[in-house]
């Protein structure tokens, strides 16, 4: 087979499993697993997929700025952010990261209802001006594309604080490698927060399945709720059944 023969056949099994397994490939193939492991490397230098051990991972594509991201998927985005903010009780800490999805579970908290929202995002403070909501916003360096902040003095913050909810932004989520976003302060923040938090809930729209970023936040074992849009293909769910998370369709 050729090299370029090889590689468009790699390709298309990562769009449709999200995986390559060196070892496999190069037994199905007669091939030695060195030969698929070049290919892997090159790929991955194009970048064209994420090198793993024992194999390879599809990449997520670059994430829209923000204002971008807020024209798309708006009517899922608002099915979730109502479903995480039926989760929300008075008198509790929440802690809201930050992006356009979790932005639709402050519209939907009722403005009347008394708790205290943490959060790292100015845009979500923003959101929260007219809410009796006592909100705590977390300084610190200011990472633009997401607005968010991270460093060590929101790390220092975050430290201090026990949250009952930590609603998570991911860019990916993937079976066996958890969920991941692309910047590797921001995932140091979301690790803090969630290794404070009682519980952790991640709202997801669809084409975040099956992928993965180059910075890990945590294992799907870690989270008690994925919350998704409904109706999604029972395929791709299939392999978060069995473990120990809550699907909850929006």
């Amino acid at each position: 087979m050729l090299t370029s023969q090889r590689r468009a056949l790699i390709s298309s099994r990562l769009s449709s499993d999200g995986q390559i397994v060196a070892g496999e490939l190069a037994q199905e193939l007669n091939l030695s697993e060195d030969t698929i492991r070049r290919d892997l490397r090159d790929m991955a230098a194009a970048g064209l997929l994420k090198r793993v051990h024992g194999g390879a991972l599809s990449v997520t594509p670059p994430l829209p700025d923000l204002e971008t991201r807020q024209t798309i998927s708006t009517d899922i985005k608002k099915r979730l952010g109502r479903k995480a903010a039926e989760r929300v009780r008075a008198g509790q800490l929440i802690f809201i990261d930050g992006g356009t999805t979790n932005a639709e579970i402050v519209r939907a908290l009722p403005r009347e209802m008394t708790l205290t929202v943490a959060t790292h995002s100015p845009a979500i403070a923003g959101l929260l001006e007219k809410h009796r909501a006592e909100v705590i916003l977390i300084g610190g360096r200011l990472y633009k594309h997401s607005m968010v902040t991270t460093g060590a003095a929101a790390l220092a913050v975050i430290g201090t604080l026990r949250p009952d909810i930590f609603f998570l932004g991911a860019t990916a989520i993937h079976p066996a490698h958890g969920l991941s976003t692309g910047d590797y302060e921001e995932a140091a923040i979301k690790r803090a927060i969630a290794a404070r938090s009682a519980e952790t809930v991640t709202l997801l729209t669809e084409e975040k399945f099956g992928a993965v970023s180059p910075h890990h936040i945590a294992g799907i074992g870690d989270m008690a709720g994925l919350i998704i849009p409904a109706g999604m293909d029972p395929g791709v769910l299939a392999p978060y059944k069995g473990k120990d998370v809550q699907l909850i369709e929006a």
